[in-house]
């Protein structure tokens, strides 16, 4: 067993204290060692700290950092002492002593336990009380560094935290507390709880008082110099959490959550603090889908991910480097995007990860193959695609190009070299699409779904809008807010549905490892968000009143834009799997034959560079295209 120096300054000290606390009390108790002999006496003590020793080192007394000690700490301790003195006793009987000492030996072992408790508890108070109290009260620096393994530095300057108001008072809300005092670099102090239950108010906890809800005024606030609300409640609905955002906002202080902010903590199980985002305020309960049977899927697997530096695809990376996978490569052809996803995942996992970044356009037939052929992989997630609907309608024959014939060349690539998996990520503008975007991604739908009598097992995944990707809403209005206004948007009737980039990347992980043959995947977002009521929330999450410091205009919506979306086709079968948060869609597939030829017919209108010629043809190839037509 080997023991850290600390270790050994806090043995030191206990074993003062015992020979202090059994030297005291049976003096105390007018029971003088000659009674039995000074020699057996010190060996008797001798005895008995090598047995508190022992029993305090086998159950880790001395292994922890008595700075963070908890009750089952001190619990471990207590039985460790009763242990030592059991045999101490034992030894005693062994060394003759008489039995009129023994209750005193007794005494004295409990005494000693007293202290030890009392010494630890002191220090570890006057840690967790360091940003309330000053620390010149503490005489010995070094006593309280070997006891606890930190070193204690005196405030010389007065460090300023920010007044908190915590509600919750439950057994988060406690734990948050003892983080704030425990954090000596902490930059807040709980200043009081809120509460709802009747049963907490009125009452402390560590001397901060509870109060009721309704109790929380402007004058109560400004009293106790609030500067931010923390919601520290377990399990809280949006509902809930949109309710106290509503209450609280009023104020004007900062507002914070205490709970697990993405999939990758829920997963570690870590909870902290972070600010209010706008992901808290949608319609909708966020859905964790991942399980362990998911990453037994993906474990030891060659994965290769097209569009590897894209929102989706690098945010899939992250996810998959976590799952153990033989080899991990990553196809852009954007180099900067690539090279941020490949250093951040060199950062996080070094050699325990084998990253490759290829650095081509799935446009290039030859190069796709060439890389196809030296990496072999086992599943392919094919994210690569233009997205921008205003920027394609205008850019047909390339969106063509790319989003299909790139998509064509990434499916061909995986049957040549008997890919086990193949998986799509589409969007519901390929429903009834009035995009070229749109028509594009059905096409490519069709594509795959057409592959049903291949080696390779090709699926789909279908879903709306990704908060905080490339391009979308929710960063054009913080840019637009931080230049002081107006948000435009394009209608304020117009809704979309929504989901955080991480649940987006769980749908398709979890189609990759449940599909089994030419599925097209949706995932069940809730309802719908108004994009008026998300920029107005968005305006008051930065600090700001809609329509007073920040205006909202409408602007007309854009060509290929639908005022609502849909999330699958009418008449297509649409059941659910062994997922309740997953359906898929199961219409009839076309023929390769048919591809074949609906594909024929788009490659010689692109190669004409004719966009309203390529227009037509997506009309032909998608029926349900609605898209206005263009004059060459």
């Amino acid at each position: 067993m080997t023991l850290h120096k600390h270790s050994w300054q806090l043995i030191k000290y206990d074993l003062v204290l015992l020979f202090a606390s059994t030297s005291a009390l049976l003096m105390l108790m007018d029971i003088r060692a000659q009674q039995f002999g000074v020699k057996p006496f010190l060996m008797y003590v001798a005895a008995w700290g090598l047995c508190l020793f022992l029993s305090r080192a086998k159950l880790g007394i001395y292994s922890h950092i008595w700075r963070y000690g908890n009750a089952a700490l001190y619990l471990r301790l207590i039985i460790a002492d009763f242990l030592a003195g059991f045999i101490a006793n034992l030894v005693s009987l062994a060394m003759h002593i008489p039995p009129s000492v023994t209750p005193a030996l007794v005494a004295a072992g409990l005494f000693n336990l007293l202290l030890a408790i009392g010494m630890r508890l002191t220090y570890q108070y006057l840690l967790d009380n360091a940003s309330r109290q000053s620390w010149k009260i503490l005489q010995s620096r070094r006593l309280a560094k070997d006891l606890l393994g930190v070193d204690i530095q005196p405030d010389t300057e007065k460090r300023q935290r920010l007044n908190a108001a915590i509600v919750g008072a439950g057994s988060l809300g406690a734990a948050l507390m003892e983080e704030m005092l425990k954090g000596q670099r902490s930059d807040y102090q709980p200043c009081c709880f809120i509460e709802i239950d009747p049963e907490k108010i009125g009452r402390q906890i560590n001397g901060i008082r509870i109060f009721a809800e309704e109790d929380i005024t402007s004058a109560l606030v400004e009293s106790l110099s609030i500067h931010t609300f923390i919601f520290a409640i377990s399990d809280m609905t949006v509902e809930r959490r949109k309710a106290f955002y509503e209450r609280y906002r009023e104020f004007g202080c900062k507002l914070a959550i205490y709970d697990y902010p993405s999939v990758e903590d829920f997963k570690n199980e870590v909870r902290r603090l972070r600010a209010f985002d706008i992901e808290d305020l949608l319609f909708r309960k966020p859905r964790y889908v991942m399980g362990g049977e998911i990453e037994a899927y993906y474990r030891g697997k060659t994965i290769l991910v097209t569009g590897g530096g894209g929102s989706i695809g690098s945010e899939l990376a992250r996810q998959l480097a976590g799952m153990q996978p033989k080899r991990l490569v990553l196809l852009d052809v954007y180099e900067n995007a690539a090279y941020d996803i490949q250093q951040e995942l060199k950062n996080s996992y070094g050699g325990n990860l084998d990253l490759a970044v290829e650095i081509i356009s799935i446009c290039d037939e030859g190069q796709l193959d060439h890389v196809f052929r030296k990496i072999r992989p086992d599943v392919v997630f094919h994210a690569a695609a233009h997205k921008h609907v205003p920027l394609l309608e205008k850019n047909v024959v390339e969106a063509v190009k790319n989003n299909i014939f790139g998509t064509l060349n990434v499916v061909d690539c995986c049957e040549k070299y008997e890919v086990e998996k193949a998986v799509m990520i589409s969007t519901d503008k390929a429903v009834n699409p009035t995009s070229v975007m749109g028509a594009t991604k059905r096409v490519c739908e069709m594509i795959f779904q057409s592959r049903t009598d291949s080696k390779t097992n090709f699926c789909c995944t279908r879903f709306g809008n990704v908060l905080g990707s490339r391009g979308s809403v929710v960063p054009l209005f913080r840019r637009q807010i931080e230049a002081g206004g107006p948000v435009t948007i394009t209608d304020k009737r117009i809704t979309r549905y929504f989901m955080t980039i991480p649940e987006a990347c769980q749908l398709v992980l979890q189609a990759g490892a449940m599909s089994r043959r030419g599925e097209l995947y949706v995932l069940d977002m809730g309802k719908p968000v108004r994009i008026l009521d998300l920029a107005e929330a968005l305006i008051r999450l930065m600090g700001h009143e809609p329509y007073k410091d920040i205006d909202i205009v409408e602007i007309g919506l854009r060509p290929g834009e639908k005022l609502f979306e849909e999330l699958h086709i009418q008449g297509e079968e649409f059941e659910k799997t062994e997922n309740e948060l997953i359906f898929v869609e199961r219409d009839k597939p076309k023929t390769r034959q048919e591809i074949a030829a609906t594909l024929e017919m788009l490659h010689e209108a692109s190669d004409q560079n004719d966009d309203a010629a390529a227009k037509r043809a997506l009309k032909k190839a998608v029926p349900t295209f609605s898209g206005e037509e263009m004059t060459a």
